[in-house]
Order: C-alpha cells, then structure tokens, then sequence
C-alpha cells in the first residue's frame, strides 16, 4: 500500500494509460480524483477500482476554468494533490497541407493547454503537499513523438515537442528554488490502447489507416506503460521513456541528428506502399 492516505488526480483516466495508472494508484491505496471528458469511460475505470477509491470528474482539459474548478473541488473533497498525472491526449493523422484550422487548435487545446492548464490549477496543492523527505510527483506525458517528429504527425509533433520543453523548463525551476515538487517527462512509444482509433484524420485516401498503423505498431501494453511511469517517477528520472519503440526513437536524434528526418521519411513511404498493397 505505498501510496496509502496520498491524493492523486490523473486526466484521461476514462481509458488507456489514464485508466491504467487510476487502476495502480488505487490498488496502491491512493485516492484519485480522475477526470475525463468521456463520462462512460469514467464509470467503467471506476468500477474497476477498489471501491471507494475513486471520485470522477467530466471535465474538458482544454477548458482552463473547468480545470481550475476541478482542481478546486478535488481539493475540498480530498486536500492537496500530492501526485498529478497530466495524461489526457488526442491525435491527428493530417498531412500541414491537409489539416484544417479547426483540427489543429482542437489538437493544441487539449495535448498542450490540457498540460498547462492542469499544471498550473495543480501546483500550488503539489508545492503545499510536498516536502523534503516526501516531495509531490508532477508527472506529464509527452510522447516518443516529442523527441522525432515524424509525417503526418505535424500537429501532433508539435503539441508533444511543446509538453516537453514546458515540463523540463519546470523541473529546473523547482530544481534551482529548491520547491519539495519532482516534475517528470514521460515518453511512450505506441501502446496498446484505442488511441489510434479515437484519432481525427485528414487527405488520407483509407481514413482507416492510420488506426492500422497504430495498432500493428503498439508493442506495449497500458499496464505496463504505467507501472514503468509510476516506478521511474519514484526514481526521479527526469525523462521516462515507455517501450524498446519509445527508447530507438529517443536514440536516433542523438545518432544521427538532423539526419534522421530523412530515414524516416523514407521508411514511412516504404510502410505505406506496403499496407495499401497489402490492403487491396
């Protein structure tokens, strides 16, 4: 029961990692304050928990004033958050030529400002709740794609490369005030999870696959993803990379620089003519 009479809040928790991590919490003792915009996927994560471990909460991440009245009413109902999990996410499979305004600022609002809204709503619980010998965990995913970008995946790319620098810009400042807060980087790789299939799309001739793609890639299993990203937020890892796919691709900029934006393109179009004949 390590994380007996501790308060957690995870975004996203209504499936995938989301769920996962609620489900490891709880079984660990805490009790989480999970969010999510899909009330159906709530329930179902609640019903798996221990009960009484859980209180859930609709809210949209990418609405700042929904998030700091969540943050208020997890609050009043459990005290400070010692533990946030900023993992709420979306994707789009677009082309920059193909992607529209709309799929864009949709994609931002939520894998960026959903982080930074939940960062800053949070905070102040996390620097009152911590302490030298117990310091509070600020745990934000990013993504393998926030360390390569790859095609198609410009807007998505862009999001995660942002969730990075945000959250290691705060690490350091917590670092150099000496604030009792721990602020980690987590960077999976593909998981199994129905991401590839709740993802926007757009100029793609088979809308469908990108979700092929997605699920033929996945190597690691949610479980696992949040056992890893619990187990090295203790260890105080800075950056936490998910999946021997998460790892390769964290390798590659530092293998090949600038370079490697050239190999992938390449084995991307390879990828692609493969599946469409594959597909026919």
């Amino acid at each position: 029961m390590r994380y007996r009479n501790r308060v957690a809040v995870v975004t996203g928790a209504g499936s995938g990692i989301g769920r996962a991590l609620t489900l490891a919490l709880t079984r660990g003792g805490a009790h989480v304050a999970a969010s999510d915009i899909d009330p159906n996927g709530l329930a179902e994560t609640q019903a798996a928990c221990p009960p009484g471990h859980v209180t859930t909460y609709r809210v949209d991440v990418a609405d700042r004033e929904a998030v700091l009245a969540f943050a208020d009413d997890a609050r009043r109902e459990h005290g400070p958050a010692s533990m946030v999990f900023n993992n709420a996410g979306v994707d789009l499979f677009a082309g920059v030529a193909d992607m529209s305004w709309e799929d864009y600022d949709w994609l931002i609002g939520i894998n960026v400002g959903g982080v930074v809204n939940g960062t800053k709503a949070f905070l102040p619980q996390l620097l009152q709740s911590g302490s030298a010998q117990r310091p509070a965990r600020l745990v934000n995913l990013s993504s393998a794609f926030g360390l390569i970008a790859i095609p198609y995946q410009g807007a998505y790319s862009t999001s995660k490369f942002a969730v990075r620098g945000f959250t290691e810009a705060l690490r350091q400042e917590m670092i150099i005030e000496r604030r009792p807060v721990t602020v980690h980087c987590v960077h999976p790789g593909v998981v199994r999870t129905n991401f590839g299939t709740n993802m926007r799309t757009a100029g793609a001739e088979d809308p469908d696959l990108a979700a092929k793609l997605f699920d033929r890639a996945a190597l690691t299993s949610a479980t696992k993803a949040a056992r890893l990203i619990l187990r090295d937020a203790e260890r105080n890892r800075a950056r936490i990379l998910i999946g021997p796919d998460g790892r390769a691709m964290a390798a590659l900029p530092r293998l090949l620089g600038a370079g490697y934006a050239g190999l992938l393109a390449r084995a991307a179009k390879l990828t692609n003519s493969g599946s469409a004949h594959a597909d026919r």
